[in-house]
């Protein structure tokens, strides 16, 4: 979808003008973004948006409808000062509108943060489309994970960030020649989407990010669980596509410091490879704090 930026200076009556837009766009309209901003007494008094009349500290900044995705900016609001993140999950939703399969969006952003990061700490990968049409999330699993891929798509494509076609299983050559059986699905391009690929990739290599204390949650650490997790000698293995000495050590850090879990980091047996692997005397706090989110078919990797 081609998203088209407006930054000009309005006049009071323009703002009114393009507020009233905004007000017939959503008759139309799948998805929209609100963020907070100041707005003076006098431009409360001409909007025509109840929203913006009452509170005055809202703005519209981008709606996706029917025909594709538009950015719309005010002058009081330096394109600069926006966080992208803020654009990661929509706070006004009519999926229910005359289109056959979507539904009202119920998902907080911070989940889907969550999805995201415990998914690129695992098999998932982040990648930037080189036109700059935005950046998607891709979830890759064998067939084997069959139903916790299909959860994972589920989540994603209720909140409209990917298509709600179901994956199907395909094939590929593994290592060794090894054709494997596997199911894999991918996120629309968003730019909101351009600052998870920049804090995962430092000169085109893929890290943990040094910020990954703020996003690893207990949802996102369960859903690392389900991806990679492996239990081994009774604690649990946690293997990542960013596996360098430094990453785990980052992640045994924040495990602690997020959670109270001790881990350490162990090599896989293969120069420079390294997993993170969870004692065994803290798989019961471990069970507490991610259960919730683990979906039936994943409990095993959580048992003694």
């Amino acid at each position: 979808m081609k998203v088209l930026i407006i930054l000009t200076r309005l006049t009071l009556l323009a703002k009114t003008r393009l507020i009233f837009l905004y007000n017939m766009i959503f008759r139309y309209c799948l998805k929209c973004w609100v963020i907070s901003c100041p707005l003076s007494s006098r431009e409360r008094e001409g909007c025509i948006s109840p929203l913006l009349r009452s509170g005055g500290r809202f703005l519209v900044i981008l709606f996706i409808g029917y025909f594709g995705q538009f950015i719309v900016c005010f002058d009081s609001v330096p394109q600069s000062s926006i966080d992208a993140s803020l654009l990661t999950t929509p706070v006004y939703s009519n999926f229910n509108l005359n289109k056959k399969g979507h539904k009202t969006i119920s998902i907080d952003s911070r989940d889907i943060i969550s999805i995201i990061m415990g998914s690129l700490l695992g098999s998932g990968q982040v990648e930037k489309i080189k036109n700059g049409s935005g950046t998607r999330i891709t979830f890759f699993q064998e067939a084997i994970h069959v139903n916790y891929l299909l959860w994972l798509h589920n989540q994603l494509a209720t909140a409209g960030y990917c298509s709600t076609i179901i994956p199907t299983i395909g094939k590929r050559l593994g290592k060794k020649g090894k054709l494997l059986k596997t199911i894999r699905f991918s996120t629309f391009a968003y730019t909101s989407f351009d600052w998870i690929h920049d804090i995962w990739h430092v000169k085109g290599v893929k890290v943990v990010p040094q910020s990954i204390g703020n996003y690893l949650t207990p949802l996102a650490l369960a859903i690392w669980i389900m991806d990679s997790g492996v239990k081994a000698s009774g604690g649990l293995r946690l293997n990542t596509n960013c596996s360098s000495y430094s990453d785990c050590l980052l992640l045994v850090q924040v495990l602690y410091k997020n959670f109270g879990i001790k881990a350490s980091t162990h090599s896989t047996g293969v120069p420079s490879q390294y997993t993170v692997y969870i004692w065994k005397e803290y798989m019961t706090e471990l069970r507490d704090i991610v259960s919730p989110h683990i979906i039936k078919e994943m409990k095993y990797k959580l048992l003694s």
